[in-house]
């Protein structure tokens, strides 16, 4: 059989090549309702696929957006690169995810791969501190947009939750159930990473911790971002002699962690230990208890990322804060506060 071409479409359809590129590419020029439909029309009888191989080449563009994560298998950065997903084929695009692993190198490498794939533009969770990878966005002229974290090496658009603000609503909630302190289940880094949410998070406890007039001293833990290893930093930290009656983690991972920790000392959560958590991923509503923590719109956050890395109106010069959107956050009140979930 041979090859349908778009020629062929517009012969059917009765009009130019032209106008049935418009349809097939939402674009750039409006078609009419009836001419449309009479091209669907012509596309669906004859079969005809766009080559989309040939319309990157013509263009140096592709519909593919970029998106690099630190860890696609937490939940976290799982339920956002959904999130971008979805915004993403609303724009008629898809989406090529990358894990960094948090390593330098790997995030690097995936820059290099899909920028050389001429991906429409990138979305970049960055891993740390980045300065390689402003350097390879610097060398590619790169269409780059920064999601959740904002490293001091990347003067780009960065789409952000209010970090600091979530976690002393989540502190000063603690705080007010008469707790004498709240400790902190924090990251691994000693020297902190300014941009970096946990840090931020980190940041929003210490405020909240010295409003209140209580002191943060020894009572910060470095702890890695997943469940599995702050559950094993939870056990030592729980069966110690100085147990918190109250601990505020970085990111819900964490606290589900602490939660399967106190559950495996009889540490009866609530009523000995309160705990709440940053990020409401979808599991923190079916934890035992379920964990009170901070929600950001991870919807509007992805839209408004896909939005910014493809529109060029969006990308406007200015200052670093102007070219930030900052999401607010709200505390989700659930069971391991002490209050009735």
């Amino acid at each position: 059989m041979p090859k349908v071409t778009r020629d062929d479409v517009a012969r059917l359809a009765g009009t130019s090549t032209a106008v049935v590129s418009y349809v097939i590419n939402n674009g750039p020029r409006p078609v009419a309702p009836a001419t449309r439909e009479r091209v669907l029309a012509a596309i669906k009888q004859l079969g005809y696929r766009p080559d989309r191989v040939a319309q990157a080449m013509a263009s140096r563009r592709t519909d593919l957006i970029g998106l690099i994560v630190p860890d696609a298998r937490q939940p976290f950065f799982a339920e956002m690169a959904h999130a971008v997903e979805q915004a993403a084929s609303e724009r008629g695009k898809m989406v090529l995810v990358g894990n960094s692993d948090y390593l330098d190198e790997r995030e690097v490498h995936y820059l290099r791969a899909f920028l050389g794939m001429r991906v429409s533009g990138l979305i970049l969770i960055s891993q740390g501190p980045s300065e390689n990878a402003a350097i390879e966005i610097d060398a590619w002229d790169a269409r780059v947009v920064l999601l959740h974290e904002r490293p001091e090496a990347i003067d780009d658009i960065a789409v952000v939750t209010d970090d600091i603000g979530g976690a002393q609503l989540a502190t000063r909630h603690l705080l007010e159930h008469g707790h004498p302190y709240v400790a902190c289940l924090g990251g691994t880094e000693i020297t902190p990473v300014v941009g970096d949410p946990v840090h931020d998070h980190v940041v929003g406890w210490q405020r909240a911790m010295q409003e209140a007039g209580r002191s943060t001293e020894g009572r910060l833990f470095q702890s890695p971002y997943n469940r599995y290893d702050a559950y094993r930093v939870a056990l030592e930290l729980l069966a110690g002699p100085d147990r918190p009656p109250a601990i505020f983690c970085a990111t819900d991972d964490q606290a589900i962690g602490v939660l399967r920790a106190a559950r495996e000392l009889r540490i009866d959560v609530p009523g000995e230990l309160a705990v709440a958590g940053f990020d409401d991923v979808k599991e923190a509503g079916l934890a035992d208890p379920p964990l009170t923590t901070v929600a950001s719109d991870r919807q509007a956050m992805a839209r408004a990322a896909v939005d910014a890395v493809l529109d060029d109106s969006l990308r406007v010069p200015g200052s670093r804060r102007e070219r930030l959107r900052q999401f607010p956050s709200r505390l989700v009140v659930r069971g391991s506060c002490g209050c009735e979930g």
